[in-house]
C-alpha cells in the first residue's frame, strides 16, 4: 500500500513538472499557489486541492455568482415546500435513497421555517400564549333593592358607586383562561387603567403574608404570575421564542432515539442520522404548520385552531413513518399511537412546562 501511495505522489509530481514545462513553452506564466506556492497548472492546485480562482473579484463576477447560486436554490425550493408539505417522509427519504440535491438540506430548511415563524410573530405581535382575565361583576343592591351587576364599563357603574360612597370598583378579576396565537392585548375586556398590576400586587402582598400550606402557597404563586403575564403578555411571549427553540434543540435528538429504539429491529437499515433527519422533517412541517395556524388563529378561536393544528401533525406523521420506514398499516399504527403517547408524557409535556418557568422566572 505504502508503495502504491509513492507511485502515485511521484506520478503526480512528474505531471505537474511535465504541464509546467508544456506551459512555459508555450509562453505561459507559472502562477504559484496562494496557499502552498506550488506551480498552478489547471483549475485547482495538484499539491493541496485548493482551487486556482481567487476570491477577490470585481462586483461583476459576485452579482452573477450570486444569481447563479440563487437560481439553483430557487429551482429547490418549490420542489422542498411540495415534498414538506404534500408527501409525507419524502425529504426523510431522499436524503436516505442520496437524493440530496433536489431539495433544500434539512438542517438548513430546519432553521429556515423556524426562523420565518419567530420572525412572522414579531412582525406581526401575534402572541404565541395568551392569559386572558375575565371580569367577575359582583351583584350589588343599593337602598331602592334594586340589583345590578357592576363591571369596569357597565352603565351602572356610577350609579352604584355614588350610592355605595366608598369609590371602589366592585368586580375581581379572574386568570383562568388562555388563548393561543392572538394578537398582544386584544383578548383583554375593558379595565381601569393599572387593575391588573394592582391585583398582582394583592395577590404579591397576600402571598407574602401566607402561613398556608405549600399546595395553598403554590397556587397563590400561580395566581399571581398568570396575572403579572395577562397584564404584560409581551414578557411571556418574549421568553417563549427565546426558550422554544432551545428546548427544540434537546428535543429533535431525543425524537429521533425515540424512533430508533421502537425500529430497533430495522438498525442495519436506519442509522440514526436517518432517525435524526426524519425528526428534523417532522419538526419543521410543525413549525410550518403553526405559522399556518397563527393567520388561521384571526379568524377562527385560538381552541379549535390549536385543536385542528394537533390532529393534523398527528396524521400527518402517520403517514411520514408509513413511507419512510416502509412498514404495513398495522405496526405504522401501533407504534404511532406508543411514539405520541411516550414522546408528549415524557418530553412534550416536562418541555412545556419547564419552557414556561423558564420563561416566567428566568425571561
Amino acid at each position: 500500500m505504502e508503495e502504491l501511495e509513492a507511485a502515485l505522489e511521484t506520478g503526480g509530481a512528474a505531471a505537474v513538472e511535465l504541464a509546467v514545462s508544456a506551459l512555459l513553452e508555450g509562453g505561459g506564466k507559472v502562477i504559484p499557489c496562494p496557499n502552498c506556492a506550488a506551480p498552478l497548472t489547471g483549475r485547482y492546485c495538484a499539491q493541496c486541492g485548493q482551487p486556482s480562482e481567487t476570491h477577490r473579484r470585481s462586483v461583476v463576477h459576485l452579482v452573477h455568482d450570486l444569481v447563479k447560486d440563487l437560481a439553483s436554490f430557487d429551482s429547490r425550493i418549490p420542489r422542498t415546500a411540495r415534498a414538506l408539505l404534500f408527501e409525507p417522509g419524502e425529504l426523510a427519504l431522499a436524503f436516505r435513497q442520496g437524493r440530496t440535491q433536489r431539495y433544500v438540506p434539512p438542517v438548513r430548511l430546519y432553521l429556515f421555517v423556524s426562523l420565518i415563524f419567530f420572525l412572522t410573530l414579531a412582525a406581526t405581535r401575534i402572541a404565541i400564549l395568551q392569559f386572558v382575565p375575565i371580569v367577575i361583576p359582583e351583584k350589588i343592591v343599593v337602598e331602592n333593592g334594586q340589583t345590578y351587576a357592576v363591571t369596569p364599563d357597565g352603565k351602572d357603574k356610577f350609579r352604584v358607586l355614588a350610592a355605595l360612597n366608598d369609590g371602589r370598583p366592585h368586580f375581581a378579576i379572574s386568570v383562568n383562561n388562555a388563548e393561543f396565537f392572538a394578537r398582544e392585548g386584544t383578548l383583554h375586556p375593558k379595565l381601569p387603567p393599572g387593575a391588573l398590576e394592582d391585583m398582582a400586587r394583592r395577590l404579591k402582598a397576600a402571598e407574602i403574608k401566607s402561613d398556608s400550606s405549600i399546595a395553598a402557597r403554590i397556587l397563590k404563586t400561580t395566581r399571581r404570575t398568570t396575572t403579572e403575564l395577562a397584564a404584560n403578555p409581551a414578557t411571556l411571549n418574549g421568553a417563549l421564542t427565546s426558550w422554544i427553540p432551545r428546548a427544540l434543540f434537546l428535543l429533535l435528538p431525543l425524537f429521533a432515539l425515540l424512533m430508533a429504539a421502537f425500529y430497533w429491529r430495522q438498525r442495519q437499515q436506519f442509522y440514526f442520522v436517518d432517525h435524526l433527519v426524519f425528526s428534523l422533517g417532522f419538526h419543521t412541517f410543525g413549525f410550518a404548520l403553526l405559522l399556518a395556524a397563527a393567520g388561521l388563529a384571526q379568524l377562527l378561536a385560538g381552541a379549535i385552531v390549536a385543536w385542528m393544528a394537533v390532529v393534523l401533525l398527528s396524521f400527518y406523521l402517520l403517514l411520514a413513518m408509513r413511507r419512510f420506514y416502509a412498514q404495513n398499516w398495522f405496526w405504522t399504527g401501533a407504534k404511532f399511537v406508543a411514539v405520541s403517547a411516550l414522546y408528549f408524557v415524557f418530553f412534550i409535556f416536562p418541555a412545556v412546562i419547564g419552557i414556561l418557568i423558564a420563561s416566567v422566572f428566568y425571561g
